[in-house]
């Protein structure tokens, strides 16, 4: 079989605004209880992808159409944002995305988005990787290069921070929906879910990275999410809707934490690094 290649474009701009009262909604679903954020004076950090999905879906559609046929179903990967400033409730960001990497993995082809969103001056605000695995499909051509990773250091773990528990509502992936525009059929309907190999409706990935972020900051003490340079995780299996899930926090040094959570003993989240600015 020969091999499948992609012939990437830039897609953008994908106008949008850090509306405050988007920004609320995200707070209510996410249960953010950070200071900053509760009093209108900071974006939470992971915020900035609620206005990336049109520009991804974008992204997405460079990838042949026979590779996603030929595929058994594509999962989110992994997930990376930097922020290059604090960013500012009601400012205008235009995002722009492309597919920056593709690799062949064991478990399919992982397809790397790179999102970029600008602010009013032209200046890179927040950037984004985005990995998709198509699964079951080995015939990708490699392309570009891959986004800095973000293991966790064997080291952290004799650096314990503490854990934090946050239950995950039953209606929570339709609160997050109606903020993100995401309305994937497997948060919703169990056939669908059973479609991608779960037996149970989940919450979208972005909203427990979310979730995880705002639980780390309270666990490093922090109140001001503009603190944040970057936030990346590893998505190991998806968030049950009605599940606890448990956010485990560990030092690697005094700007950067190691993190991972699970629902009982399924890991949902591993790798997750936070990164504060110096």
């Amino acid at each position: 079989m020969s091999e499948i290649a992609v012939d990437p474009s830039r897609h953008g701009p994908f106008p949008g605004r850090l509306a405050a009262g988007r920004i609320a909604a995200h707070v209510a679903a996410t249960g953010d209880e950070t200071a900053a954020v509760l009093t209108g004076e900071a974006v939470p950090a992971v915020f900035p992808v609620v206005l990336a999905f049109r520009a991804q879906q974008a992204a997405n559609g460079d990838v042949p159409a026979a590779a996603w046929q030929q595929a058994r179903g594509g999962v989110h990967g992994e997930h990376d944002i930097v922020l290059h400033r604090r960013l500012s409730p009601d400012e205008s960001l235009d995002t722009w995305s492309e597919i920056s990497a593709v690799r062949t993995t064991r478990t399919g082809a992982a397809v790397v988005l790179h999102i970029q969103q600008i602010d009013a001056h032209g200046a890179v605000a927040v950037e984004q990787w985005w990995t998709t695995v198509l699964l079951g499909l080995p015939a990708m051509a490699d392309l570009g290069s891959m986004p800095d990773g973000h293991r966790l250091p064997v080291s952290a773990r004799s650096s314990p921070i503490g854990s934090a528990t946050h239950h995950i509502d039953e209606d929570l992936a339709t609160r997050y929906a109606e903020v993100s525009g995401d309305w994937s059929a497997h948060h919703f309907d169990i056939n669908a879910a059973r479609a991608t190999g779960f037996d149970f409706l989940f919450t979208h990935g972005l909203c427990t990275m979310a979730i995880c972020t705002h639980r780390v900051l309270a666990l490093v003490g922090v109140s001001d999410p503009g603190q944040v340079r970057r936030v990346a995780v590893r998505f190991a299996s998806p968030t049950p809707l009605g599940a606890d899930l448990t956010v485990n926090a560990y030092r690697i040094n005094e700007q950067s934490f190691a993190f991972e959570a699970a629902c009982g003993r399924a890991a949902v989240i591993t790798h997750g690094r936070l990164e504060l600015r110096s």
